[in-house]
């Protein structure tokens, strides 16, 4: 599991720290009982938000459960050709490399 993000951080603790206040003005419990519930429910929403808010593009990539595959003729066509070379081109046909550069 990846390390939390700045951000992360910010939103989770943000989450905590004001749905506790409003719950516990909303509600005006005065109870022990009470307020460790509303406690438990902040930190659950907290925890929430932090894990739904955006990874960054490397985190994102290596959460990636299956790996991107090209297709092959995107991986011949990214091949560098030798000037004067010759490669296949589409429908079959031979190209010579310089005249798509």
């Amino acid at each position: 599991m990846p390390r939390p993000t700045a951000a992360q951080l910010a939103y989770g603790s943000a989450t905590i720290v004001c749905s506790t206040l409003v719950m516990l003005l909303l509600s005006g419990t005065s109870t022990g009982i009470g307020v460790a519930v509303i406690g438990v429910a902040a930190l659950g929403l907290g925890l929430l938000v932090a894990m739904t808010a955006p990874l960054p593009r490397k985190a994102r990539a290596a959460r990636s459960a299956t790996p991107h595959r090209r297709p092959a003729a995107e991986t011949t066509a990214a091949r560098a050709t030798a000037p004067g070379q010759r490669t296949q081109g589409a429908g079959g046909s031979a190209v010579n490399a310089e005249a798509h550069r």
